[in-house]
């Protein structure tokens, strides 16, 4: 996933910091912008897994740190909820300039309510989705805890969250008071997307069935099992991402069709592996999926192994060039299943392997051809012109691979 650090002007004039995620390829069919919790950042684990799942969707998606938190300039006395609202609006502002009309709004927590409160504001949202988000934003006043009477005797108090102190103000409170939430979300008039765990210690699921009585059609909820209220968990925040991107892909524009140029150009494929992990993105013309390596190896099982990408690539070339010469032939082929293993064998001979330690690689291929009105020779006819596939050809030529470093202006393409 290719990640590009941004800024920019948010409701009270200061400058957020954020990142935008591009997809694989770098081709976007929209804008999405994240929301994270009341004073987290937009480092948290679920916003980060949302956006590179959002990503992966063609989504340009920008995720940002509010009015004083994270990276952005600020303090977070100034960090009330309807600034919240104003920076998202700020957020979705940036992301038309840059040509990716925000298509979805996603929040975590507290987030998750501004991004409900700030829908109205974004004309060009098609769909708002919440992950353990309160219904009143009363509810973060809750973490202020003794404080709150200190507060609204003297107008402000230290207060500590998560071990770290911030200056909390009478106004802040009186912000959060005076959201009127039931009304905001039931004039949303979007398609909603709520996710919460009935599991949630800080935000209790009570929430999130008041956010969906008081939504209109079309409407959605997802129960996060045992989750809690970040996400902690890598494997509850990749599921939460992976279900918003796919109830999203509905309302998403579809991507364009190919140009002539681009189908001439077939065969581009642009891989992007992050630092310290083996995860890969990729992208193969409009198609966007995932690579990884076994757990037991280092990696996350996330996706097919690059060898065995290697033996989907022969297995549907086979499959796909037994079909077309049946059809050619009018030949009553119903079905063709390729099973294929990899191995490393020792070489046969002096001639193929002058190092008798040494192995060479070996795919076994086991093709079942199904049609009841296929004669035999019919069938061994297609199992000769299994060897003709053309990934099989260029398997067994080899291939000549060139290496070079990638241009600056190619690499800001993808």
């Amino acid at each position: 996933m290719h990640s590009i650090p941004v800024t920019f002007p948010g409701s009270a004039g200061h400058m957020l910091s954020g990142r935008l995620e591009m997809p694989p390829d770098g081709e976007a069919v929209g804008g999405a912008v994240i929301a994270h919790c009341f004073t987290c950042s937009s480092t948290l684990t679920a916003v980060v897994q949302v956006a590179r799942a959002l990503a992966r969707e063609r989504l340009a998606v920008l995720r940002f740190d509010f009015t004083g938190l994270g990276e952005s300039e600020g303090e977070f006395s100034q960090h009330h909820f309807s600034a919240c609202v104003e920076d998202l609006a700020s957020a979705a502002q940036f992301m038309e300039a840059r040509g990716f009309p925000v298509r979805l709004l996603v929040g975590h927590s507290l987030g998750g309510t501004a991004a409900l409160a700030a829908a109205k504001s974004i004309p060009s949202l098609a769909a708002v989705a919440t992950v353990a988000s309160p219904f009143d934003p009363w509810h973060a006043a809750r973490m202020f805890g003794d404080s709150l009477e200190q507060i609204e005797r003297t107008g402000e108090a230290q207060v500590e969250i998560a071990g770290k102190p911030f200056r909390v103000t009478r106004e802040l409170l009186e912000d959060l008071r005076g959201a009127r939430m039931e009304e905001a979300i039931h004039g949303l008039r979007l398609p909603l997307l709520v996710l919460h765990s009935p599991a949630d210690q800080t935000v209790d699921i009570g929430n999130a069935t008041k956010i969906w009585m008081a939504a209109r059609h079309p409407k959605s909820f997802v129960s996060l099992d045992d989750a809690d209220h970040l996400l902690t968990r890598k494997a509850d925040a990749q599921y939460a991402g992976r279900v918003i991107a796919a109830w999203a892909s509905r309302w998403l524009p579809e991507p364009p069709e190919p140009t002539m140029d681009e189908l001439a150009g077939e065969g581009r494929v642009v891989t992007v592996t992050p630092g310290g992990t083996f995860r890969t993105e990729i992208a193969a013309g409009r198609h966007v999926f995932v690579a990884d390596e076994p757990v037991a190896v280092g990696g996350a099982d996330a996706g097919p192994t690059p060898y065995d990408l290697l033996m989907a690539a022969l297995g549907t070339c086979t499959g796909m060039t037994l079909k077309a010469y049946a059809e050619r032939k009018a030949w009553p082929l119903e079905e063709v299943t390729v099973r294929l293993t990899h191995g490393k064998v020792h070489g046969v001979d002096e001639v193929q392997c002058a190092d008798r330690e040494a192995r060479v690689d070996r795919i076994e291929r086991e093709i079942r051809i199904e049609g009841d009105r296929l004669t035999p020779d019919q069938r061994d006819r297609l199992l000769e012109i299994a060897d003709r596939c053309p990934v099989h050809r260029t398997l067994e030529a080899g291939v000549f691979v060139e290496t070079m470093e990638m241009r600056e202006d190619a690499a800001a393409d993808v």
